[in-house]
């Protein structure tokens, strides 16, 4: 496994990084033992940083597998859509008793768009600022989904890390394309953030060439480290292995194949109709007003989760 410093933090991070979200409740909905079991696997194969947010509702995993993992220490990154110094404070005193932990690696401002959200939100920046003084956090910063938002980060002295969506076709995105993002994040890299990348498949929608994503993610040199969400020992063992540039067994990758997967629509969507107007097998419709996917009729083509303005759509 490759190691990188994150930027100027001196925080020494794995290249593949653990993306929390998939194992929890807003997607696959492991039961705790057996998601931690996973975490587990990945930091026993040289993995040493792990991604969550207090709205993943992934602690409790975490939180085990770190008790069960006593070799080396394991970077966290987490955040929250705090924005002033009393909801800042209720984030990381969850963050911390849900992990059981004393100090935290990385706390980001959640989904960041511009100069105007970073500005709404500086009231919890400015305490995680304090904390960092204090020693209880190490580094802060924020992760988004706009061009915008790297470019602003970029410039703040008070942005340690950044956490971009970046992948091979750009999907989710919001404001530009794949080029327009890289050459952001080259310009955050230049200015010495640290810099990992979320979303390199796509959030799953991009699962027909796992390979060729993982590829091109891995050669973006400025990308300090690579979050991808896993849900079984054997993805791990699979990233693992191609992040170390080693052959994947075929045992593995037919496993990995063979997993049964879903179409998922998050929350947060506004039923806007295009993914249903777009879908050539006619697989979406709305009912009651909810997304709802006819699982015989989806082939899970991802191509619906490029027209969903507010990336809602993954492949799980």
């Amino acid at each position: 496994m490759e190691y990188r410093v994150l930027g100027n933090t001196g925080i020494k991070v794995s290249r593949l990084c653990f993306g929390g979200l998939t194992i929890g409740p807003l997607q696959a909905n492991l039961p705790i033992e057996i998601g931690a079991q996973i975490i587990l696997e990945a930091f026993n194969r040289g993995v040493n940083f792990i991604d969550t947010a207090e709205l993943y509702e992934t602690y409790p995993y975490i939180k085990m597998a770190l008790e069960n993992y006593n070799k080396n220490h394991i970077v966290v990154a987490t955040k929250s859509y705090a924005y002033d110094e009393e909801t800042a404070k209720v984030s990381l005193y969850k963050a911390l008793t849900g992990l059981n932990i004393e100090k935290i690696d990385i706390f980001l401002l959640h989904e960041q768009e511009s100069e105007h959200t970073l500005k709404g939100h500086y009231g919890a920046l400015n305490y995680y600022l304090k904390m960092k003084e204090q020693g209880i956090i190490k580094a802060v910063g924020i992760s988004t989904h706009t061009i915008r938002a790297v470019d602003v980060a970029a410039k703040m002295e008070e942005i340690d890390v950044i956490h971009p969506i970046i992948n091979k076709t750009g999907i989710g995105i919001q404001d530009g394309s794949r080029d327009d993002m890289l050459k952001a994040i080259k310009k955050a890299y230049k200015n010495g953030k640290g810099i990992y990348g979320m979303k390199p498949i796509g959030g799953g929608n991009l699962i027909h060439s796992v390979g060729e994503c993982l590829d091109y993610a891995i050669g973006i040199n400025e990308l300090h480290s690579i979050a991808v969400g896993m849900q079984t020992k054997e993805e791990v063992i699979a990233n693992v292995l191609k992040f170390s540039g080693e052959k994947i067994p075929d045992e593995i990758l037919n496993k990995i194949s063979t997993k049964k997967r879903k179409l998922h629509i998050d929350y947060w969507c506004e039923k806007c109709g295009n993914c249903v107007k777009h879908c050539k097998h006619k697989a979406l419709s709305i009912v009651s007003n909810k997304v709802v996917v006819d699982i015989d009729k989806c082939v899970l083509c991802g191509y619906c989760s490029s027209y969903c303005p507010q990336f809602c759509i993954k492949i799980v």
